[in-house]
């Protein structure tokens, strides 16, 4: 056999076994989320079945899919994501531009790590949401608070990773980078943030899931656009169709961000594992 069949060969394999891998994928996924609706039409349709609990019907599968659409028609949608989503992108910004510094300090000074242990591991503790009514009393507007709110839940996964992910280079890289003629810049550049960028990606995927699940509630009181909004106006009108349908479409968005985070973890660091 010459070498071109061999080639031709292995290619074969290859796309098969890419082909195998995605229809397993997708297989786990549909299937999943096949059994996860049933479930929940289960639930609905035994609660329901009590007159007295009738109302119940509207928080079903089948009707937050219609709501769906007519949220989107209406453009209920567009306006609550781009929102939601514009407060979500400007707090992780701001986190990410201040945990990450913020890491590689408490990963390359063992002083400065040593002395903000206690303090940072007290502010991390503090639920994110127990910072609001001094938000609000702070900041000018509802938007600002609801983003300092994002940068607080955010700002500690990524900080604490990133230091990790510092702590576990070898030293002896910087060593051979200076005595290679490598200025601070070439060091950051070329050794630090290609070796933590596994470590940081890591931790955005953690910060944007806290953030994610702190938006929704932090968007509640006070502000009249966003998921958050549109859940709590559903409910008071009594929209239970509307209400479950930006539930789903909140858990649609985060895991799709999710998703994204995993890509990038793995096309981005040099550690190429299981994510």
């Amino acid at each position: 056999m010459n070498q071109s069949a061999v080639n031709v060969e292995v290619n074969n394999y290859r796309v098969s076994d890419s082909l195998k891998y995605f229809g397993k994928g997708a297989t786990n996924f549909v299937g999943g989320l096949a059994i996860l609706f049933a479930l929940w039409w289960i639930g609905i349709y035994f609660m329901s079945a009590d007159p007295a609990r009738q109302h119940f019907a509207d928080f079903g599968p089948i009707p937050a899919i219609k709501a769906i659409g007519y949220a989107w028609e209406d453009g209920l949608v567009q306006s609550a994501v781009m929102s939601s989503g514009a407060r979500l992108g400007l707090g992780l910004l701001l986190a990410i531009s201040i945990g990450v510094p913020l890491g590689i300090l408490m990963g390359s000074s063992k002083k400065f790590r040593e002395l903000s242990n206690a303090p940072f591991q007290l502010l991390r503790m503090i639920s994110p949401l127990s910072w609001e009514p001094i938000a609000v009393i702070v900041f000018v507007t509802w938007d600002q608070a609801i983003v300092f709110l994002l940068v607080i839940a955010s700002l500690w996964p990524i900080a604490f990773a990133t230091a990790a992910g510092l702590s576990k280079v070898d030293p002896a890289w910087f060593k051979v980078a200076r005595n290679l003629g490598a200025k601070p810049r070439h060091i950051l550049t070329q050794i630090i943030i290609p070796a933590i960028a596994f470590d940081v990606l890591t931790g955005i995927r953690l910060a944007l899931g806290v953030a994610w699940i702190v938006l929704v509630p932090a968007e509640f009181l006070g502000v009249d656009s966003g998921l958050g909004y549109t859940i709590q106006d559903a409910r008071e009108t009594l929209q239970y169709d509307y209400l479950m349908a930006m539930v789903l479409i909140i858990g649609a968005i985060g895991y799709l961000l999710d998703s994204t985070c995993v890509f990038l973890i793995k096309r981005y660091s040099w550690t190429r594992g299981e994510v």
